[in-house]
């Protein structure tokens, strides 16, 4: 049976609302070493690797002219790098730096200690169902398959 419409609707708000009590409870501490914004581009250049500027701003689904900043930011904090993009010698391609990868690592422990505190009456499966649900919002979200059709994709090229 598919989504009703006011279930949708309601899924809509809560996941707005979702959002920003995420940004605000874990991306909002004074300790934090980088503002939220650069932390997400960070946070996607380490997942992604090297690149263009201009892939990752599609990844993130921002501007060419918001990822100029932010990557500039990056740049002059030493925590991204710039090197010639050996296809083509008149763009460039990003990477995290090692200070990059420290100041993400710590970003995330301090993050993942915040939420820990947060969850305190949670049990581990109650967070593991929630993990769950969001990696599948966000895949059904973002046009990724599922884990499932992904193995059925597998092993339905395993049989031919």
């Amino acid at each position: 049976m598919a989504v009703q419409a006011d279930t949708a609707q309601a899924l809509v708000d809560a996941i707005f609302l979702f959002g920003r009590s995420l940004k605000n409870a874990l991306a909002s501490a004074a300790d934090d070493p980088i503002a939220p914004a650069l932390v997400a581009v960070l946070v996607a250049l380490s997942a992604r690797g090297p690149c263009r500027q201009n892939e990752l701003a599609s990844v993130l689904y921002l501007s060419q002219s918001a990822i100029s900043r932010q990557m500039t930011e990056l740049v002059d904090a030493g925590l991204v790098e710039r090197q010639p993009d050996p296809d083509d010698r008149r763009a460039f391609r990003v990477q995290v730096s090692a200070k990059g990868d420290e100041v993400l690592h710590t970003t995330k422990e301090l993050r993942s200690a915040r939420l820990r505190d947060l969850l305190g009456g949670w049990s581990q499966d109650e967070a593991a169902a929630a993990l769950s649900a969001i990696e599948r919002l966000t895949d059904s979200l973002t046009g990724r398959p599922e884990p499932s059709q992904i193995a059925a994709d597998q092993c339905g090229r395993a049989l031919k």
